[in-house]
C-alpha cells in the first residue's frame, strides 16, 4: 500500500494536488489505478496494444493538471484522446470506480475522493461514444 503525504499540519493547501502530496502522490495513485484497470476483463480489451507506459505519463500530468498542479497538460483533448474507442458509460463508470479505491488504497480521504471526483466526472461527456 501507498500512503499519501499530507501537507504539513496548520498550512492549507491551495489545491487538492497540494492536499494529496503532489507528484509522487499522483504516480502512485495512477500505478495502483491501472493495476486495477488492467485486472479488470471489462476494461482490460480497451487498453490491449497501446503503450501502458505513455498512457501512465499522460494519465500523471492529466490527473495532476485536473487537481491543480502547475504543470501544463500536453495532450489531445478527452474527447480526441478517446474518440473512435466505443467507451460505454458503464466502462467510464468502471474506470472512475478504480480510480477512487486506487486513490482511497493511497490514503486520501472521502472528501478528497469526492472533490477528485466531482473534477473528473464532467469529461463522461466527452469520453463516451458507445
Amino acid at each position: 500500500m501507498t500512503d499519501i503525504t499530507p501537507v504539513a499540519d496548520g498550512q492549507q493547501p491551495a489545491t487538492v494536488f497540494e492536499a494529496i502530496g503532489g507528484e509522487p502522490a499522483v504516480a502512485a495513485v495512477v500505478e495502483l489505478f491501472y493495476a486495477k484497470v488492467l485486472a479488470d476483463p471489462g476494461l482490460a480489451g480497451y487498453f490491449e496494444g497501446r503503450d501502458i507506459d505513455r498512457l501512465k505519463r499522460h494519465q500523471r500530468l492529466f490527473v495532476g493538471q485536473a487537481l491543480g498542479a502547475t504543470a501544463p497538460y500536453p495532450g489531445r483533448t478527452m474527447q480526441r484522446a478517446h474518440s473512435g474507442l466505443g467507451i460505454t458509460g458503464a466502462a467510464f463508470d468502471l474506470v472512475v470506480g478504480h480510480l477512487a479505491a486506487a486513490l482511497g488504497e493511497a490514503g486520501v480521504d472521502e472528501p478528497t475522493i469526492g472533490a477528485i471526483a466531482a473534477e473528473l466526472l464532467p469529461l463522461k461527456a466527452d469520453i463516451v461514444t458507445a
